[in-house]
C-alpha cells in the first residue's frame, strides 16, 4: 500500500502538496520543524493512491512515496 513520507526538517509549509493531492488527505500538522515551519502530514495513509502528485509538486523534495 502506498504512503507518503515527509522529511519534516526540509518542509517550509508552502502547502503546494496539499493543493496537488487528489484525495485531499494532506494537511498542516500541529508540530513544527527546527526552522519554525509547521509541517505537513497525511491524515489518512490508507487513502493514498500513490499518484506521486504531492511529491512532484514539492519544490524542496520533502516527500517520498513508499509502495
Amino acid at each position: 500500500m502506498p504512503r507518503p513520507v515527509f522529511n519534516a526538517e526540509k518542509c517550509k509549509a508552502c502547502e503546494m502538496c496539499i493543493q496537488a493531492c487528489p484525495k485531499k488527505i494532506l494537511e498542516l500538522s500541529d508540530s513544527y520543524n527546527n526552522k519554525g515551519y509547521q509541517v505537513i502530514h497525511c491524515k489518512d495513509d490508507t487513502a493514498c493512491i500513490g499518484c506521486t502528485l504531492c511529491a512532484r509538486m514539492c519544490p524542496d523534495a520533502v516527500i517520498e512515496i513508499y509502495k
